[in-house]
């Protein structure tokens, strides 16, 4: 059968018109679930910029939603960016809270520098952060090593600035095998991870997402690329000496003092999946350290079970932040 060119023209835009309404009306509700019930013009505002930290460093923000809005601040796994909350920055900004997430010191957009790659110096930064927008009653969620960099801050933070924290995937206490913690790790898995990203980074960093990450390497799993290449996009923006450098801060840091000194509430949530962060030796052992702690285990949910299950996470985390 021979079609017209302006019949084929229009067929196929009839046939785009009807991809994308389905495709708005698949991901409307999850917004649309969300949002507050009319909100005031001009009450809320988004912004991002910089704060230069005490040696010159520039930690890049976003910091999105009302001044006077309880803040929540998100703190992002290796070797990934601020971009790694979307999902959380816009269920909870929708929410009505204040909602900020920067990029660690050489990673993302934040100054690319040899010094400072370990958990004391990750930790003044945020503090860096914090003081610079006045941050108070605050909550801060951390992912893998973003929830190494939330207890080691809070466990140092000024009187005020914290209301609670929550460790997500969180590599606290210590991943690396010792004499002291058996159920460790060994330290040839973190060799490997030098030597993969030292040696390959682009390589390294598309098989990590596209396998153990997200539970891509499962049976089964439905794969999505988008998010594979978004995990790519992000590593591949910092500095190959930084995230080398953050290997030895996120494995090797003992986190039991921090733990111990928390006097907030602590929400610890972990996929029994985990396979970058195994569960016994991280989440069943913070849980207990913490003074104010509670459990959350995922079943069968992945490391990036933020990205692959937001529909689980982000109400567990509301229900947390109201509580």
């Amino acid at each position: 059968m021979t079609t017209h060119s302006s019949d084929d023209g229009a067929s196929r835009r009839d046939v785009l018109a009807v991809g994308l309404g389905l495709a708005a009306f698949a991901v409307a509700p999850t917004f649309a679930a969300a949002s507050p019930a009319s909100p005031t013009p001009g009450a809320k505002t988004m912004s991002s910029g910089y704060v230069t930290t005490k040696d010159g460093v520039q930690i890049y923000y976003k910091d999105w939603g009302p001044k006077t809005a309880q803040p929540i601040v998100f703190h992002h796994g290796w070797p990934l960016t601020a971009d790694d909350w979307d999902n959380q920055m816009m269920f909870f900004y929708a929410q009505g809270f204040r909602v900020i997430a920067h990029d660690r010191r050489g990673h993302g957009r934040s100054t690319q520098t040899d010094t400072g790659n370990e958990m004391d110096t990750y930790a003044a930064d945020v503090a860096a952060l914090t003081d610079h927008l006045d941050l108070k009653n605050a909550i801060h969620v951390g992912h893998s090593t973003g929830g190494g960099e939330v207890i080691h801050y809070v466990a140092r933070a000024k009187p005020g600035r914290v209301a609670k924290a929550v460790l997500i995937g969180a590599v606290p206490p210590i991943m690396v095998k010792s004499d002291k913690n058996p159920g460790g790790l060994p330290i040839e898995v973190f060799d490997g991870f030098r030597a993969a990203t030292a040696g390959n980074r682009a390589q390294f960093f598309y098989d990590v997402p596209a396998g153990p990450f997200y539970g891509y390497n499962r049976p089964g799993a439905k794969v999505d690329q988008g998010v594979i290449w978004n995990w790519w996009r992000q590593g591949m923006t910092g500095s190959v000496k930084a995230h080398y450098d953050c290997i030895k801060a996120f494995s090797e840091t003992d986190f039991t003092d921090d733990l111990k000194k928390v006097d907030v509430p602590v929400l610890v949530m972990h996929g029994d999946d985990d396979q970058i962060v195994p569960i016994a030796d991280s989440a069943l052992l913070s849980a207990k350290l913490v003074k104010k702690g509670e459990l959350k285990v995922y079943k069968g949910l992945p490391h990036g079970m933020c990205t692959t299950h937001p529909e689980i996470v982000n109400p567990d985390l509301l229900a947390f932040f109201k509580a």
